[in-house]
């Protein structure tokens, strides 16, 4: 059972993290409406252009997130909710990273970090699990 309820608090991190993403597409959209910018622009006023890299930078890091919080959900059991609570480190960071990008980019570093620790915890329990399930295969 408990490994169910680590999977679906997994499933749901992955939900925040989408819906997260999206509400940054939003952000853009609402950011060219307010400053005329069509598409296919990607930059033309500075508030339009933090808002994109902030999305492309959210984008850039789920590609690296969500296949590792998988990975890590499917080989690293010995803390199952370990995975799910790292994953929702990692939204927090993306919020904070969101924050302080609007507000001055050179402020992003601490939501940047944030994230970036979470996903190497990740990486570093998933590839844990996958070496003690290979070894666990080979003992059999």
């Amino acid at each position: 059972m408990t490994n169910s309820l680590a999977t679906l608090l997994n499933a749901a991190v992955t939900i925040l993290a989408l819906l997260f993403f999206f509400w940054t597409g939003t952000r853009v959209g609402a950011m060219r409406g307010k400053h005329a910018i069509k598409a296919p622009a990607t930059s033309g006023h500075p508030e339009f252009d933090r808002a994109y890299r902030v999305q492309m930078n959210t984008l850039e890091q789920l590609v690296v997130f969500l296949p590792l919080l998988w990975l890590a959900d499917a080989y690293f059991r010995a803390l199952p909710y370990l995975v799910g609570a790292l994953g929702l480190v990692w939204i927090v960071g993306r919020i904070v990273y969101a924050q302080a990008y609007m507000e001055d980019p050179a402020k992003r570093e601490l939501g940047f970090a944030i994230t970036v620790i979470s996903t190497a915890a990740l990486l570093i329990l998933a590839v844990i699990g996958m070496v003690q399930t290979f070894m666990a295969l080979g003992a059999a």
